[in-house]
């Protein structure tokens, strides 16, 4: 794929159609198919072959380089990984080394990234073919506060800290605030767990890794792009998210909503178990009336498909409102029009922990994730199944142009 140029409009975007790399793999696994089908129709007992269907996605591409990052409004891929680094310095080093210090780091990560999402290995890669077959992955970079102070403390927004204590709290220091957070998002497991591990080789002297935190969605081709993915309650997740424009403003700001810096925006990651075991319990009704939406196609109680928008003055027969005013749908609605973000949420399942790593992207974490996540801790009748375990706030840099690195103009600031 032809990168994004730097500067456009747009934020980096995946290639509509086949790289090069793609339309080569596609052949070659389209060959490799029909062997195999050859093979398994001349052996006794074996299922027909199934034709192959399209091209093969390894090849698929995203730009790194753009005004923006990638990774935030583009479709979420199948797979997660947030890796939590803290740096490594001494007490005793001066500003000028501390910054010298995020300085290489951001450099690193931005050439490393580049390269990685192109299909090519980091330099000096042991394993270059592990990245040969990027699957649209893409690196997403924040800083948390003490980071960003370290650039330049005029710049620390003032939402950039940690948020308020919420009674349905259990946090764990495991899954707390860290340094730099990178995001690595892709349709491969192996070239993204490929990518952390170079990103993470390449800063071993610099940062230390304080936690990994991985997610799945659906498989890419299981369900349409941009299909709303399943929680593991069964429950279709982010069926409320802004779009088009509005998913502009909310994202990168606009309309009295300034980001921290131009072509940056915010994440606030919750890590949040689920009590599957309890939640089976529950009858279709009752998880119904909890949620505010059906949970086999995600329309809300008051329509009929899954972007209705929910009403909450419309009443049933009895005259009792048919969204429940404790429901996650009417806890979780915006009341104002700043309280839009954009949730891109993960699955995880590790042993006998199951949840969900909840992603918002937003412009302003005070004026829009915060008002919302208050209602929903103080009154939200899934708070009955799920636990907030994990708790952080970044924030995201700028994209960056050739020849440039991530976070570079904050130093001349």
């Amino acid at each position: 794929m032809t990168e994004t140029n730097p500067g456009t409009p747009q934020e980096n975007t995946p290639d509509s159609g086949p790289s090069r790399r793609g339309l080569l793999f596609g052949g070659a696994g389209a060959a490799v198919g029909a062997a195999a089908g050859f093979a398994a129709a001349s052996i006794p007992g074996n299922a027909k072959a199934v034709e192959p269907q399209g091209l093969l996605y390894g090849g698929h591409t995203v730009a790194f380089h753009g005004r923006r990052q990638p990774g935030i409004i583009t479709d979420a891929p199948a797979f997660v990984s947030f890796l939590g680094l803290d740096l490594e310095m001494d007490s005793a080093d001066g500003k000028a080394a501390q910054r010298d210090l995020m300085r290489r780091i951001l450099g690193i990560i931005s050439k490393d990234a580049a390269r990685l999402m192109a299909g090519r290995g980091i330099l000096a890669d042991t394993d270059p073919e592990m990245a040969e077959n990027p699957a649209r992955l893409t690196l997403t970079v924040g800083l948390g506060p003490g980071a960003v102070r370290i650039i330049n403390k005029s710049l620390v927004p003032a939402w950039l800290k940690e948020l308020p204590a919420f009674p349905i709290d259990k946090l764990e220091e495991a899954w707390g605030q860290s340094d730099v957070v990178v995001q690595f998002c892709g349709d491969d497991k192996i070239s993204l767990l490929h990518a952390r591990r170079s990103i993470q080789k390449d800063l071993r002297t610099l940062a230390k890794t304080v936690w990994i935190q991985d997610g799945f969605r659906h498989s890419r081709g299981s369900m349409a792009e941009g299909a709303t993915m399943r929680n593991l309650f069964g429950q279709l997740d982010g069926s409320g998210n802004p779009r088009d424009a509005m998913a502009e403003r909310a994202v990168w700001g606009g309309e009295n909503l300034e980001p921290w810096v131009e072509g940056g925006t915010s994440l606030v990651l919750r890590r949040i178990e689920m009590d599957l075991d309890t939640w089976d319990s529950v009858d279709r009704p009752a998880r119904d009336f909890s949620m505010g939406r059906r949970q086999d196609n995600g329309a809300p109680l008051t329509g009929h498909h899954e972007f209705d928008t929910p009403d909450l003055r419309v009443r049933d027969d009895s005259g009792f409102p048919m969204i429940s005013a404790d429901s996650h749908v009417a806890r979780g609605q915006a009341r104002e029009a700043d309280e839009h973000i954009l949730r891109r949420g993960y699955n995880y399942l590790e042993g006998e922990k199951a949840g969900l790593l909840f992603a918002s992207y937003q412009c302003d974490v005070q004026r829009q994730f915060l008002p919302i996540q208050e209602r929903m801790a103080e009154r939200d009748m899934l708070n009955e199944w799920t636990t907030p375990v994990g708790s952080a706030v970044y924030a995201i840099l700028p994209g960056c142009a050739r020849g440039s690195f991530l976070g570079q103009e904050l130093f001349a600031a």
